[in-house]
């Protein structure tokens, strides 16, 4: 049966890729584009990137885009990879290959022309689909009954898939978590499990780039579920053994019903303890961004709100703390509560709780203290431990009195303390 995406794939009708496949195929050499780009439209989901396999070596693929104008960058050439950037955009061109040897992490290739060899090397078969320049999809290892079915499944020997690099147990649960329904396969599943301890030898960035994506599925909650059937949650994540994924799935449904971006980091914090060392050592051992590691860590350290918490004594703790951590935490908390008021009438009063002060601290803005220590100085105090005591304790009465005290209110106030002083 033959397949074509041709009135579904916008892409295909770019006028940059176009020519640029036509170029590849030009004295008797093929390309297609492979992966994702294909997958995704057969499954009706957005594309983001367009990547092509071609018979080409990697020296003639520069050559022949070269001529047609277009920038040839050699991003990994001793892989068969050249990215290609024509019209602006980028399209990762990767000559056919077959991996001759690999480690679980690395591996040694060599190019050829047989397509079927090239599918079967990939790591499922729903990544494993091509398509001609006209939209015919070319399907040699049964993806296209998969992605109907949407059922994950490796490529041949799933154990042998695995070994050649092991960074493949997280993606066939990210993949699942994205593009599967019902159980993940068995065969998959299993192999996962038994050959989890392989992830040591993965680096931290790899692995935290493949948890990240897999938090952004919509929904990753049964992938998650599995994961930890299977002990590999517990291998990369050990902090959520004993905390639970539970809120996962709560979550997710908060994000969808309440117009909420899904987002991995707070979906990490929904199966974490919020124990600041702890989130410390894992931001480290994983190679966190500063960016996402001080989140996490002011998540932790951000004391929890009770529903019924006044806005004013909430806009004390934001201002005190970090603002974001607070967010973070009373959407977890609103998320968890709207799970429970299902069948409990106290949760939906904490629901309304949790939701009106979460409204109040998205659009708070951190007010600015009045006084400088030139103020101060301006009084006639001397720069010193004993001008920043007096500074510190003022700020702390204008936040307890709920920043209302004015400048010239603060002014009378540090003179008295000079005085006193």
């Amino acid at each position: 049966m033959s397949v074509s995406i041709a009135d579904r794939a916008e892409w295909l009708a770019d006028k940059h890729l176009r020519r640029l496949l036509a170029a590849l195929a030009e004295g008797g050499e093929e390309a297609r584009v492979a992966g994702g780009a294909v997958r995704n439209t057969l499954m009706g989901q957005p594309v983001a990137d367009v990547d092509i396999a071609t018979t080409c070596p990697p020296e003639e693929t520069i050559r022949r885009a070269e001529a047609q104008g277009f920038k040839a960058v050699p991003t990994g050439i001793e892989h068969g990879t050249i990215t290609v950037v024509a019209g602006g955009k980028p399209y990762e061109i990767t000559t056919l290959r077959a991996d001759v040897e690999t480690d679980g992490r690395r591996a040694k290739v060599s190019f050829g022309r047989d397509w079927k060899l090239d599918a079967e090397r990939r790591d499922f078969t729903i990544n494993a689909l091509y398509a001609e320049a006209d939209g015919t999809v070319i399907d040699l290892v049964g993806g296209i009954a998969d992605i109907e079915a949407r059922r994950l499944r490796f490529i041949g020997d799933a154990e042998a898939r695995i070994r050649e690099d092991y960074l493949r147990i997280l993606r066939f649960f990210r993949f699942f978590a994205w593009y599967g329904d019902g159980r993940p396969d068995a065969e998959g599943l299993k192999a996962c499990a038994r050959l989890k301890e392989g992830l040591a030898q993965l680096s931290p960035e790899r692995v935290w780039s493949e948890l990240k994506r897999l938090l952004s599925a919509p929904d990753p909650s049964r992938a998650l579920l599995w994961m930890r059937q299977a002990s590999v949650l517990t291998t990369v994540l050990p902090e959520s053994e004993k905390w639970g994924i539970d809120a996962i799935h709560g979550l997710a449904k908060a994000e969808k019903d309440l117009g909420w971006t899904s987002d991995p980091i707070l979906r990490l914090e929904a199966i974490v303890p919020p124990d600041a060392a702890r989130m410390k050592m894992l931001a480290e051992r994983l190679k966190f961004s500063t960016v996402e590691a001080d989140r996490l860590r002011h998540w932790a350290l951000a004391a929890t709100v009770e529903p019924k918490t006044t806005e004013g004594e909430l806009a004390k703790r934001l201002y005190r703390g970090d603002a974001q951590g607070f967010v973070d935490r009373l959407r977890l908390s609103l998320a968890s509560a709207r799970v429970r008021a299902v069948e409990d009438n106290d949760a939906l009063l904490e629901a309304g709780g949790f939701s009106r002060l979460l409204a109040f601290a998205l659009k708070w803005e951190r007010p600015s203290f009045p006084l400088k220590g030139s103020d101060l100085t301006a009084l006639g105090a001397s720069p010193g431990p004993k001008l920043g005591a007096i500074l510190k304790n003022l700020e702390a009465e204008w936040v307890e009195a709920g920043f209302s005290p004015d400048r010239g209110a603060l002014l009378e106030r540090a003179a008295q303390a000079l005085e006193a002083g």
